[in-house]
């Protein structure tokens, strides 16, 4: 889609790893605005924290009062508050986690817009470094990463903290000698868990840029499987994309190990914690220091201080993957467009047509000139065709003019205003394109003749069309003009989207028109009718024409013949064929192969 390009630099890399907590203050940022909800979710999670911590003590209690006495009534009542506590624990737990989904998908979504909001914003250079299924992977796969931590580790950590430090504080207040014995291995924990997490991130960074690589091969095969199909390179297709994939499953095995780690050694520790309790209490208990049902309360909060623990150590690989997410997708949103409209940039008012380059010079890559010092005009009305072999400028001549790109060096002027000091929306709404290979959007053919101007009405796309030719075919098809277009367009032959591209740009009523070979690749039939469709689109405007077939262009008001990125020659058809130069060349050597197939 779109003109020619530069070459692709570098391919896909990961970016220079991030400072955790600007990705962290970033996302915070986007919670701003749900401030209150999620104060309200805090309020309820200290709310079910507490209902979870009075458990224990309450089973405690039961022993000791009600159980070793056989106090059966007394046991009995203290059921069924324990039920209720527990029964309005979990409520508050359902009512928080429900907020929180609410929440994260908000949040997603603006996240999700901004991406790709902004990704709209981008000059085309920085399409031509990063391919599409990899920035598609960032608005999906990586947005996902961070939905999963909002909606639910986010309440995690809430949750987990406070349990952390109100067992603590129960812990103490029933027994310090108890409670010091218990939390023995916690430093080591601390220790293990601090060193293995710190490895994660990294291994989380590999498995987003992989995943990210196998989006991007899917798509380009996906898309391109009609050229796989007609090279037979199905075999090729699949080995590349069988070593894409197992990149991905090496670096989601390696993060998978580091993480795998840690939940058995906690285990083990959690474990060990308990049997000090166990030892401990039944020691305290013989010399009547401790009761009974306080040891087991001891071994509740245990298990329940352990638990915190290892969920927040999952937490902390869901938020390493997150954060690697996070990067990618900033990566992405603080990237500034290399052509951005000027501090007051003025709208370009309705145009004749007259465009001047002046000294104009250009390299996509620095050190690799593409345009060296090319001067041209083109005066209102004006037919002007670019001719020269593939990978001259001609291309480059078109992205500039529309400002795809811009100038390393002079000026390009459209009515006398530098292209730079005007508003670059304005300028392409007077810019009119047929592409060699035109593409259409999977909604009907209405739709797609009207992109070009979406408050035309029915009646003015459909004359658009027969000044198109279009309407012709479209008319024959079994739904006419509200025919759903498939991917791409490929229920439609090339002939026939080249004549929706013109109906396209017929509708919109440029003042200056851009056609990039479009009519090199079909037949001669499709042609003559594309051909009379041009004629009458051109008229009375401004055209650019890249044309593959010098007898197409024999009427041009100035043929520029372009070479080792410079204008070489210039003048009419006829004039240039006088010259007996590099386009009397190039014109006879089509012409004896025109002739050479016409004899066989």
């Amino acid at each position: 889609m779109g003109f020619g390009h530069g070459p692709r630099r570098g391919g896909m890399k990961i970016e220079d790893a991030a400072d955790q907590r600007k990705a962290i203050s970033r996302l915070a940022a986007y919670l701003k605005p749900y401030a209150w909800a999620i104060a309200g979710v805090t309020l309820l999670i200290i709310l079910s924290t507490l209902g979870s911590l009075a458990g224990p003590i309450m089973v405690g209690k039961a022993i000791d009062l009600y159980i070793i006495p056989g106090d059966v009534p007394g046991l009995l009542r203290m059921g069924i508050i324990l039920l209720g506590v527990y029964l309005a624990s979990s409520g508050t737990s359902i009512a928080y986690s429900l907020i929180m989904v609410n929440i994260s998908q908000k949040l997603i979504k603006n996240i999700r817009a901004d991406l790709f909001n902004h990704i709209q914003t981008l000059s085309m250079g920085f399409f031509d470094e990063h391919e599409a299924g990899d920035l598609m992977s960032r608005i999906t796969n990586d947005t996902d990463a961070i939905n999963r931590v909002l909606s639910n580790g986010m309440v995690q950590l809430i949750s987990n903290i406070l349990q952390l430090v109100g067992i603590l504080i129960a812990m103490l207040v029933l027994n310090w000698r108890l409670a010091l014995g218990s939390l023995v291995v916690l430093p080591l924990m601390v220790l293990v868990t601090m060193s293995i997490a710190s490895r994660t991130r990294q291994a989380f960074r590999e498995v987003q840029f992989n995943l990210g690589a196998l989006n991007a091969n899917a798509e380009e095969n996906i898309s391109g499987v009609r050229v796989v199909r007609a090279f037979a390179r199905e075999k090729e297709t699949i080995d590349q994309f069988r070593s894409v994939n197992l990149n991905n499953r090496d670096a989601g095995i390696k993060a998978e190990r580091i993480t795998a780690l840690l939940m058995p050694l906690i285990h083990v520790m959690s474990t060990v914690a308990v049997a000090i309790i166990a030892g401990l209490g039944g020691w305290l208990a013989l010399r009547d220091l401790i009761s009974v049902g306080v040891i087991v309360s001891f071994i509740s909060y245990s298990y329940q201080f352990f638990g915190p623990i290892r969920q927040l150590a999952q937490l902390y690989n869901q938020l390493q993957s997150a954060l690697a997410g996070a990067e990618r997708i900033f990566y992405v949103i603080d990237t500034l467009p290399t052509v951005a409209d000027r501090p007051g940039a003025e709208p370009l008012p309705r145009i004749a047509g007259r465009v001047e380059f002046d000294h104009v010079c250009f390299a996509y890559e620095e050190d690799k000139p593409v345009l060296k010092d090319v001067s041209l005009v083109a005066e209102p009305g004006q037919t002007i065709a670019l001719v020269g072999p593939t990978g001259a400028g001609k291309t480059t001549i078109i992205n500039l003019l529309s400002r795809f790109y811009d100038v390393n060096e002079g000026t390009i002027r459209i009515d006398g205003h530098d292209i730079r000091d005007i508003q670059q929306k304005t300028l392409r709404r007077q810019l009119g394109i047929v592409l060699q290979d035109t593409y259409l959007f999977t909604e009907t053919v209405m739709d797609n003749i009207r992109y070009g101007r979406p408050d035309a009405t029915d009646e003015e796309v459909i004359e658009a069309a027969k000044l198109a030719n279009a309407d012709q075919f479209i008319s024959r098809l079994p739904q006419g003009y509200q025919t759903k277009v498939s991917e791409q367009g490929s229920n439609f032959s090339q002939g026939q989207r080249q004549l929706l591209a013109i109906a396209r740009a017929v509708l919109a009523d440029p003042a200056i028109l851009i056609l990039d070979e479009a009519t090199s690749s079909v037949d001669t039939r499709t042609e003559m009718h594309i051909q009379d469709a041009l004629l009458r689109l051109m008229e009375g405007r401004t055209a650019f024409v890249i044309a593959h077939r010098l007898s197409t262009i024999r009427e041009a008001d100035a043929v520029l013949v372009i070479n080792e990125n410079a204008i070489i020659e210039r003048g009419t058809h006829a004039e240039l064929l006088e010259q007996r130069g590099f386009y009397y060349d190039l014109y006879m050597s089509q012409f004896r192969r025109a002739q050479s197939i016409a004899a066989d």
